[in-house]
């Protein structure tokens, strides 16, 4: 069997086609110096913004950003929020390239990826791998809602956490992370915009508050029917603050959730995971609760979680 002698030429192509977007790219790609022996990576997300893999800190204080060409920048901490593993710091007077943001979403199983990252002392770093994994939302074990579960078969070597994950565009879909076992997991760009915007603007996530204590219950299968209700889940309300948006809203101890903005309630988890959402805070949310057998409608605004 002959081999094409287009076959060496393509091959070529291609290796040339990674290393141009490995060009196009790393001048966004900084260092965050941050006390430990191998500094994260950090992508230069916005204007004069860093974004970094906020669990690979050791500590706030200090940090130095290195960029292209090994010069070091003072860096000022905007915010960090451990639930998305998304650190946000600010530079002044940035004269280096700022990363075109992509669209994660337009990720397949089986594209090419790169991930990039920039060592303490200024060199550029690539690996190149394809996306083995592409789920929907999930929930970090933090509590944080990611949009979309990113795995790409790429190792992370050494301070690559923090650094982009590169498509063949040559745009950031995402930040590199370290998973279970030192796998890779990837924060999509659309969860890190959501943080960076919170974070910039209140130097924190804002988080959903009700008031209320709260257990999941089993509903008895004669009230099931009488009701109508499917699943056999809820959520007993155990504690009602004063004046907090639930006793507001009229919402009294012994309800019993059903559901919450629509959804059906099975545990305290599904109610926890929409008042994580930064943007759940002084919505109108509808809630059905079982209230001496019978089922009560009601509206309760939600409140900002007091820190």
């Amino acid at each position: 069997m002959s081999i094409s002698s287009n076959t060496p030429n393509l091959l070529l192509a291609l290796s040339q086609s990674l290393a141009d977007t490995v060009e196009r790219v790393e001048g966004a790609v900084v260092s965050v110096n941050a006390g430990r022996r191998f500094s994260p990576s950090g992508i230069h997300w916005r204007n004069g913004i860093i974004v970094t893999s906020d669990e690979s800190l050791q500590n706030n204080e200090d940090i130095t950003i290195t960029v292209r060409g090994g010069r070091n920048l003072a860096a000022k901490l905007l915010g960090r929020d451990a639930t998305t593993d998304v650190a946000v710091f600010q530079i002044e007077n940035p004269d280096i390239p700022v990363a075109s943001i992509g669209d994660a979403t337009t990720l397949k199983v089986g594209h090419l990826v790169l991930g990039m990252a920039r060592g303490r002392e200024g060199d550029i770093k690539a690996a190149m791998g394809t996306i083995s994994v592409l789920q929907g939302a999930w929930k970090s074990m933090s509590g944080g809602n990611i949009d979309q579960f990113i795995r790409p078969d790429i190792t992370l070597y050494p301070g690559f956490a923090g650094g982009p994950l590169v498509d063949a565009n040559g745009d950031v879909v995402g930040m590199n992370t370290s998973g279970r076992r030192a796998t890779a997991l990837t924060i999509p760009s659309s969860t890190v915009n959501r943080v960076v915007e919170q974070l910039v603007a209140k130097g924190r996530i804002a988080r959903g508050y009700l008031g209320v204590g709260m257990q999941p219950v089993r509903l008895p299968k004669n009230l099931q029917t009488v009701l109508n209700l499917t699943g056999d889940g809820g959520v007993i309300v155990i504690n009602v603050e004063p004046n907090a948006p639930a006793e507001q809203a009229g919402i009294l101890l012994g309800d019993i959730l059903i559901t919450f903005d629509g959804a059906r309630v099975q545990d305290t988890n599904d109610i926890l995971g929409y008042l994580n959402q930064g943007q759940s805070v002084n919505q109108a949310v509808s809630v059905q609760v079982v209230r001496g057998g019978e089922l009560v409608n009601l509206t309760v605004t939600v409140g900002e979680r007091p820190f």
